[in-house]
């Protein structure tokens, strides 16, 4: 189902249009309201009237998350908090949390997007959909209820932890979605199996799957273990929450709701635009958020862009599942190595489970990387010769991939950490500074 035809189905040349009349507005916007940004384009030289094509956007200095935290909590407002319908911030682990505010038009439009993508993933007012996002400040939870709740669906708020309740709610409500992490899907899914039910006894049909970067094979994995459909959707609170992409049933990428949000994938070291299809760092503008707008966010977030028709019916540019970060890239003896590179190799492995960790560490100048990862079968470890053998078969398929050698330590199954929210799959133990 299509939520929005008008937007969801717009030509290009009507969305290009839209586009640019919504940037002109916005950066007039922010820089008469924010003196954020009034000194960041007077001291790189830009004017708001110096925007007249599109192609214009690369002359306006970027937002980083830098930026932000520089300016906690309120300097981003472009309305007096008492405007303010809600707050909410990030959780602040790598410094001062990034404070998101929300005006009645934003959370309008937020609300509207989230059940853009809901409706894209096949959610209508039949279904009951779990949602296993914590509760609280973090946007995902309350985004999607409020997205899920407008296109008609009941929502069972479980929020996040006490896994085997999830799975008994999950059961005895008859939920037909769940909205979490992959990963945590796969913990919930695990708990299904360890508490002796059986999947075919559950109403499940959709799975709405965010937050955090995940692969195909992870995808793959919760169909199979959970009997589901699975659809990946993309936000994050510094634009607006969940809400800016969700996939389709057609499974070629997720629309991002670009009369909204305005996309661009440029190189990471010199700032160009990719061409279309090349993965590189996405950049974002919101073109019509009232409290706090983001003009050329720079996400850090590394995925490609595609223009190409949806048999779906909706026009909207596709963006391709997100493959890391340019801040969770590891550079291992020159080589570039994201964890989503690791899950990929282990998730093709019936023998493998879908949890694991990487550590890195330092020795006589001489990085090393360790990757623990759970087998299937306990009894497996109490087989040395095979056991060998499926550490050798993990080493060398790691190597293709990574080009780099990797110490492989097979561990029994669920001693691995698991994650209610986001996952950590990356130990840096090495002093790089």
């Amino acid at each position: 189902m299509i939520y929005d035809v008008k937007y969801e189905t717009m030509s290009r040349a009507d969305m290009q249009k839209l586009q640019l009349a919504r940037f002109q507005k916005i950066v007039n916007y922010a820089y008469n309201n924010i003196a954020f940004y009034k000194n960041k384009y007077d001291a790189a030289g830009f004017k708001p009237e110096d925007l007249n094509t599109l192609d214009d956007i690369r002359r306006i200095p970027f937002v980083t998350k830098k930026d932000l935290r520089d300016n906690y909590p309120y300097g981003l407002l472009a309305v007096p908090k008492e405007s303010l319908l809600r707050i909410h911030a990030s959780s602040g682990t790598s410094g001062k949390p990034t404070v998101v505010c929300y005006t009645k038009n934003d959370m309008e439009v937020w609300t509207e997007c989230c059940a853009r993508i809901c409706a894209a993933a096949g959610i209508t007012a039949k279904d009951t959909v779990q949602i296993s996002f914590g509760y609280g400040l973090f946007t995902g939870a309350l985004g999607m209820h409020q997205g899920l709740e407008r296109v008609g669906a009941a929502v069972i708020p479980a929020s996040s932890g006490n896994t085997e309740r999830q799975v008994i709610l999950l059961k005895d409500l008859a939920a037909t979605g769940l909205v979490a992490t992959p990963s945590y899907a796969l913990y919930i899914a695990e708990m299904l199996e360890k508490l002796g039910y059986d999947i075919k006894d559950f109403n499940l049909k959709w799975g709405l799957f965010g937050s955090e970067a995940s692969t195909q094979e992870m995808h793959n994995e919760l169909r199979k273990r959970l009997n589901i459909e699975t659809t990946d959707n993309y936000g994050l609170s510094e634009i607006i929450g969940p809400g800016v992409s969700g996939e389709c049933l057609m499974h070629v990428g997720m629309h991002i709701n670009e009369d909204h949000f305005y996309p661009e994938v440029l190189d990471s070291v010199t700032f160009e635009p990719v061409e279309e299809s090349t993965p590189g760092e996405l950049v974002l503008t919101t073109l019509t958020k009232d409290g706090m707008p983001m003009i050329r966010y720079m996400t850090k977030d590394i995925t490609s862009l595609d223009y190409s028709p949806c048999s779906c019916g909706r026009t909207t540019v596709r963006m391709q599942r997100v493959t890391g970060r340019t801040d969770d890239m590891l550079i291992i003896r020159g080589v570039n190595v994201f964890p989503s590179q690791v899950e990929s190799v282990l998730l093709a492995m019936p023998e493998i489970g879908g949890q694991y960790e990487m550590i890195v560490t330092r020795e006589n100048y001489l990085d090393k990387l360790e990757i623990r990862v759970e087998v299937l079968d306990g009894n497996l470890l109490t087989d040395y010769a095979n056991l060998l053998k499926l550490r050798d078969k993990v080493k060398q398929r790691i190597k293709v991939v990574l080009q780099i050698d990797a110490d492989i330590k097979l561990v029994e199954p669920l001693t691995l950490k698991r994650f209610e929210g986001k996952s950590k799959r990356v130990t840096d133990l090495r002093n790089l500074k």
